[in-house]
């Protein structure tokens, strides 16, 4: 939309669209026109986006974009966003009300057997609410009108509200045979939380009341941050708006300085953050040293792929930000120098203030090499195994990270391991994965550099544990739980799955808690 309406523009208004002033007043009647819409916000970011594209600005500029909202919701009788489903009394079964639920939600597919997924819907309930406050006592359930969707699965979202206070309920369907099937009911904040995860790829939501829609997720997720809620229903100019007015605010009241980020140094990017913001701020280098070969439009190209791929919740959402500015005393000065040595291209400083034309920001998470280094020997082979799984999903999703040393993967509050390097990522399809050859000779086996012609996109798996360089005590439990993916066979029939037009699933719940064969 913001292409075509600036064609629109420029055919209304010729030379005159650069005129700020006019922008202002145009502004000025923005606001009164779309006073009292459902979407408000979405249409203050939807403004933003064409002034900053006619204007290139740098910084924020008041007079021609949104800073802070600036329009004010109009109190209006509307019918809420959600449907309610008033708990039974007496003999009344639980199923009754999952009946309904999944009833008020028909789908075209139809539902592969209504009456055995309310059940089984039911006694999960019942023992998950036992397990968690002893009875499955409840006043009612408030399950949203939208249905989100995402890659095979959608899901039912709504809230158990018990004793006044709200909950997640989140109901999961598959279409495995043609028709709908309850696969997953999740009532725990967490597992909740990890369903709309900054790791995986945004939902598809119908839905006219976004902010309503938001405050509704809130108040399940309150420690999502909003910025966050919007990314994840597939806002993401929307998001990113809000998240950089979360940074502006936040700077705001704090005096920290920016630092070198945790983790090791990167070769292609400098690495920043504030220690109080659970973010983390990237700039592109001017130069790579060796071996690194991409350019710097490769690497934003990877990000990019990124952003289009299916994350699995295995890769790290990266918002793409341009034309900022900081105050300098909010830099500390080895980070600073650093920026305007090695990245000049990109960063300058006027006066009191620093200049970055263009970083990505992520969400902050423990480098896995730190990690299993810090934590006892239980926990950081936990997080190695679940690397190796972050692999295969990774793998089943036709992406190859490309460097896979530990540094360049990282733990999320939640315990899952993630990637979130990207300069050497790549699809599983665009490599050669193959097996070592054998020595010809004892000359060929004792020879410090390989004997045979390695071609740019040739991976050899059987030489991952050699560099990855994991902890000597750790290295047979991975070996044991994951040592098909140390071979080429693996990747290659990874290669036939995703040539074949074969989707993988990947649930964002354990396999335990599924529904299949009446288990709750």
């Amino acid at each position: 939309m913001v292409n075509p309406t600036l064609v629109g523009l420029e055919t209304l208004l010729g030379e005159a669209i650069r005129e700020k002033p006019l922008w202002t007043g145009m502004k000025e009647a923005f606001v009164a026109r779309i006073q009292g819409w459902a979407d408000m916000e979405l249409a203050e970011t939807f403004f933003n986006s064409l002034s900053r594209r006619v204007f290139t600005t740098v910084g924020v500029d008041v007079n021609v974009e949104f800073v802070a909202s600036e329009t004010e919701e109009l109190p209006e009788a509307r019918a809420p966003i959600f449907r309610e489903y008033l708990a039974c009394a007496g003999d009344c079964p639980v199923s009754g009300v999952f009946r309904r639920v999944l009833q008020d939600q028909p789908f075209e597919a139809g539902y592969e057997d209504l009456e055995r997924d309310a059940s089984r819907l039911a006694i999960s309930f019942e023992k998950q609410m036992t397990a968690r406050f002893g009875g499955a006592a409840h006043e009612r359930l408030e399950v949203l009108k939208p249905v989100f969707f995402r890659n095979k699965g959608a899901y039912l979202v709504g809230r158990v509200v018990r004793e006044g206070r709200p909950f997640p309920l989140v109901v999961s369907l598959l279409n495995p045979r043609g028709r709908v099937a309850v696969d997953a009911l999740l009532l725990e904040p967490d597992e909740a939380s990890i369903v709309f995860s900054f790791t995986r790829s945004y939902f598809h939501v119908e839905v006219d009341r976004t902010g309503e829609l938001i405050a509704f997720l809130r108040s399940i997720l309150p420690q999502k941050p909003t910025a966050e809620l919007y990314l994840a229903i597939g806002y993401n100019k929307h998001g990113k708006t809000v998240l950089y007015r979360d940074i502006v605010e936040h700077l705001a009241r704090t005096s920290d300085r920016f630092a070198t980020a945790l983790g090791d140094r990167g070769m292609v990017m400098i690495v920043f953050a504030l220690p109080s913001l659970d973010f983390v701020f990237k700039v592109i280098r001017d130069r790579f040293a060796p071996p690194k070969n991409v350019t710097r439009q490769e690497v934003k190209q990877k990000y990019a792929l990124v952003f289009r791929h299916d994350r699995a919740g295995r890769l790290v959402d990266a918002q793409e930000f341009e034309h900022l500015v900081f105050d300098r005393a909010r830099f500390e000065a080895d980070i600073l120098e650093e920026l305007l040595e090695e990245a000049g291209e990109t960063c300058r400083v006027d006066g009191e203030r620093v200049f970055i034309r263009h970083l990505y920001a992520e969400r902050r998470v423990s480098p896995l090499n730190l990690f299993i280094r810090e934590k006892d020997e239980g926990t950081a082979r936990e997080a190695l195994l679940d690397y190796g799984q972050a692999l295969r999903d990774l793998a089943a999703t036709n992406t190859f990270p490309g460097d896979l040393l530990l540094k360049n993967f990282g733990v999320t509050r939640s315990g899952r391991v993630i990637f979130y390097d990207y300069d050497e990522l790549c699809l599983v399809t665009d490599c050669n994965f193959r097996d070592i050859p054998r020595p010809r000779d004892d000359e060929d086996e004792w020879a410090s550099e390989p004997t045979y012609y390695v071609g740019e996109n040739d991976v050899f798996p059987e030489e991952f544990v050699r560099f990855l360089g994991l902890p000597e005590q750790l290295r047979g439990a991975f070996e044991a739980a994951h040592a098909e993916i140390l071979t080429a066979d693996f990747w290659r029939r990874m290669q036939a799955k995703h040539r074949a037009g074969e989707i993988v699933d990947i649930f964002p719940y354990r396999d335990g808690q599924r529904l299949r064969h009446g288990r709750g």
